[in-house]
């Protein structure tokens, strides 16, 4: 799970001073997450010009036939993105300009569908900004909870973000795309100072810190969005509820670890085709 930079630092107050250290490193790691700390593993110069570099099977470019089409909707879809923000974020873009994208293959959560990083550029050299377009479809929770209000599924994905999480990335925005490619995006920075916890190698200790601080972040994000008294009295005032959750989390990792000796099980009779060590 990744933690922003302001979440990073309540856990580095609530730690113990013997491990304070370690967890500003995380701190520290995270604040270096940007686009400017991001140019030289993603992009290169190539011709005087920066390119975002080809790193198969992770990030690769359209085929060269396709890549014309491909740079025509996003440079369309940028000024789409663009009307999406509010006028002090878009004075903040209009400082950028096109520079090149790539497709990017993002979590397990998207697979199927369309991702692209783009790459853009302020007038000096150290002035990257680095966007990434993710294809948003419509609710899961759509077919029991009825259909969203906003038609637009990038507009749905980006207002739900905002409205649930305390410090969201400041160029949300959400597209349009055109032609065959007219799927809704919605656009966030490739890297804003987000933070990964390393959650294989906590102590008992730190993992429970780490249980509470995503607990007490899910709640806050629930109260926002939802009616905080209805949601306390459905609760209850006894554990039904967290045991409830226990199983289920229990339940879902003994299906994690099906579900993946199913998908081993058939690259090793090569029923499917995998890349390893990526």
């Amino acid at each position: 799970m990744a933690l922003t930079a302001r979440a990073c630092d309540y856990a580095v107050q609530q730690l113990k001073k013997g491990e304070i250290k370690s967890a500003k490193k995380v701190l520290a790691k995270a604040q270096t997450r940007t686009s400017l700390g991001s140019l030289s593993k993603f992009a290169e110069r190539v011709e005087g010009r920066y390119q975002i570099k080809q790193q198969p099977p992770l990030i690769v470019r359209p085929p060269e036939a396709e890549s014309p089409a491909f740079e025509q909707v996003i440079r369309q879809g940028l000024a789409d993105y663009a009307r999406s923000l509010d006028p002090d974020r878009r004075v903040v873009l209009d400082h950028y300009h096109y520079v090149d994208f790539a497709r990017k293959v993002v979590g397990v959560g998207s697979v199927g569908t369309e991702a692209l990083m783009v790459l853009l550029m302020g007038d000096l050299e150290d002035d990257p900004l680095f966007l990434q377009l993710k294809q948003a479809s419509t609710s899961v929770l759509a077919p029991y909870a009825g259909a969203s209000e906003y038609e637009h599924q990038g507009e749905r994905v980006v207002n739900g973000q905002r409205l649930m999480q305390a410090a969201s990335d400041t160029l949300l925005g959400w597209l349009t795309g055109a032609g065959e490619h007219k799927h809704e995006f919605y656009v966030r920075q490739l890297r804003d100072m987000k933070g990964s916890a390393a959650v294989e190698t906590m102590t008992p200790e730190r993992l429970a810190l780490y249980g509470r601080l995503c607990g007490a972040t899910l709640a806050r994000a629930h109260a926002r969005t939802g009616n905080a008294a209805k949601i306390l009295g459905y609760l209850g005032d006894d554990d039904t509820f967290d045991r409830a959750l226990e199983r289920f989390a229990v339940a879902y990792a003994d299906q994690n670890d099906a579900d993946y000796a199913a998908f081993t099980a058939a690259a090793e009779d090569h029923r499917i085709d995998v890349e390893r060590g990526v």
